[in-house]
Parts: structure tokens; sequence; C-alpha cells
């Protein structure tokens, strides 16, 4: 159950291009239509985001407005539903993620992706500073095709305008086997502030988060 306590180092070399007016029409006319196909029959939708340990990426979204709630667990891979000490092994395939319900009447699934790929090192492949293994990659497990879209779409921009000193190698899978992680692992920071893999690693990414996206943040974030 032991974790590193390298802290991953944190990224935020540009502005997300999310706006219709920071793209080209062709671009902003290919995202409407992306909206379009977002299902609309829901109030609430689901993203899955993998960026290495799941108590991290978790503590992030967490605090964000418009999102409902993140749950930890793990998706991908063969083994179904894999016990923690399974998919430390790497050997399983799956990924540890944070499953994300959100109102994206108040936050989009672009927005989501902004965060994503702004709290975490997306070009290093299967590691995030001292957590090495596939169960660490950085990944977004689409729900829909509209998702994989936009993905694909952020991804290949962040590399063509070389938002990174190295390119973008999240990789973009459909959804699947997805079960939820064991109990201790859920709210894990909020729970273990004092833990110290949450005073080295967690507590200086959520505070740089913070800084980054202020305007994003739920009013209570912090309390």
């Amino acid at each position: 159950m032991k974790r590193s306590l390298g802290i991953s180092v944190f990224v935020s070399l540009f502005v997300f291009t999310i706006n219709a007016c920071q793209v080209s029409k062709t671009d902003s006319e290919q995202l409407k239509m992306m909206d379009l196909e977002m299902n609309e029959s829901s109030s609430l939708d689901t993203a899955t985001f993998g960026a290495g340990c799941f108590w991290c990426v978790e503590a992030v979204f967490q605090e964000l407005k418009g999102v409902i709630s993140v749950t930890s667990g793990y998706a991908g891979g063969a083994v179904k539903n894999p016990t923690y000490k399974e998919v430390c092994t790497g050997r399983t395939g799956c990924a540890e993620v944070a499953q994300i319900v959100f109102d994206p009447n108040i936050i989009s699934f672009d927005e989501l992706l902004e965060v994503f790929w702004q709290t975490h090192d997306p070009t290093t492949s299967n590691r995030q500073g001292n957590d090495v293994g596939t169960q660490y990659r950085s990944s977004v497990f689409y729900h829909d095709d509209a998702q994989r879209q936009k993905a694909e779409f952020y991804k290949n921009r962040l590399n063509e305008e070389r938002a990174y000193p190295d390119p973008v190698v999240t990789t973009i899978e459909p959804f699947s086997n997805y079960s939820e992680a064991e109990k201790y692992h859920q709210d894990y920071f909020n729970q273990n502030a004092d833990q110290p893999y949450c005073t080295f690693v967690i507590q200086p990414k959520v505070e740089k988060f913070r800084k980054a996206f202020s305007d994003k943040l739920k009013s209570d974030a912090g309390n």
C-alpha cells in the first residue's frame, strides 16, 4: 500500500483553446458538432480520467464547480474487479482512474479536459513522478463518440502547438471494465491529510491547481 513520495511535475504551459474565438472557424464548427452529439437527455454526464495516482486526481476534481461526485476506481485491462494489490503489479492492464459525475450546464467536458491536461504530465508514458507502471498511465476513457472526438481534437491541438516540450502520449480508450476501488481509497486526501503522500505529493498539486483554476472552484474549496 506504500506510495513513493516524489512530487509529480505540475504543468501549466498553455492557455487551453476551448473558446470559439481562440480556434479557427472550421475548428469552432467542429466543436459545436461534437457538442450536439453529447447526450442531452440527462442533466448529468460522466467523465473518466487516469492521470497517475487516483488519490491526486480525485482531490483535484472534487473542488470544481459543477462536479457532483468523484469516485476512485479502475478501468481498462482484462481483469474483472481487480484488487488494489493486483493493479499495483502493473500486469492487469487496468489504470487507476477518477470517475467524475458532472453537470454540463455548469462545467463542460472541454473544461474538464483542460483541468486534466494541466494538472499532470501527459508526456510521460506509464509514469507520474515516482509512481511508475501501466496503472499510472495518462488516459481518457471516453463514454461516447463525442467525448472521443473532443479528447482526440485537443490532444492533436496540444501536439500541433507544441504546448509541452515533449509529445502528449495520453491514451484515448473506450470506457470498459470499470470497478470502484476499495472503500478506503475514496475521498482519500480529505480523510488522510496528514499521511506523508498527501502532505508531500497531493497537497502541493492541489495548491497549484487552486491558483491556476481559482475561477472554477467551489465556494468551500480548501476549507
